[in-house]
């Protein structure tokens, strides 16, 4: 048996699969990682020490940080063959 990996999700995509990637890695509901991601962007104390600690506002970094994560995790090379 192979090692587990993690790729972006063909079949459960929003926009470019991450979050459905991490969600099936994760053995969850992608929509749970969704909900997490949209619930630390408005965490007031998260914000301000994202905004300590880089100088950017916390929704942009996280669009940089999902756009980052979207480029390096690749796609998952085994769901588009039917």
């Amino acid at each position: 048996m192979g090692a587990k990996r993690l790729y972006r999700s063909v079949k459960n995509r929003v926009l470019c699969g991450v979050c459905g990637g991490i969600g099936e890695y994760l053995a969850v509901d992608p929509v749970m990682i969704r909900l997490i991601w949209i619930l630390l962007m408005l965490f007031q104390t998260w914000r301000h020490l994202f905004h300590l600690i880089t100088g950017a506002s916390l929704i942009g970094g996280s669009i940089a940080i999902y756009i980052l994560a979207a480029v390096i995790i690749p796609k998952d090379p085994g769901e588009g063959r039917e």
